[in-house]
């Protein structure tokens, strides 16, 4: 049986959940070193040139965030990939 799959706008609705809430009390779990943390207890680094927030028990890259000209970048984890967000500038 092959399983089909639908394409990233079916992602619109529950993400906006996500969004739409304070960011901050999210958690996080560092795969490194397991560490259970908030948003807010993240050490973050920057503004310039972008912003870059380590986890506080072993200082892995939980995010990096990078804001060009309308357009706000970010990469949650280590080094695989980022989001492009187009900006209403």
């Amino acid at each position: 049986m092959v399983m089909q799959h639908l394409d990233g706008n079916m992602l619109a609705g529950p993400l906006s959940e996500v969004f739409a809430v304070e960011p901050t009390t999210a958690l996080r779990r560092c795969p490194h070193c397991r560490l259970v943390s908030s948003l807010a207890q993240l050490h973050v680094y920057g503004p310039q040139p972008g912003i870059t927030a380590r986890c506080p028990g072993c200082s892995a890259i939980a995010l990096r965030m990078a804001r060009h000209p309308g357009a706000l970048w970010l990469q949650l984890g280590g080094s695989e990939g980022a989001f492009r967000f187009p900006l209403a500038e």
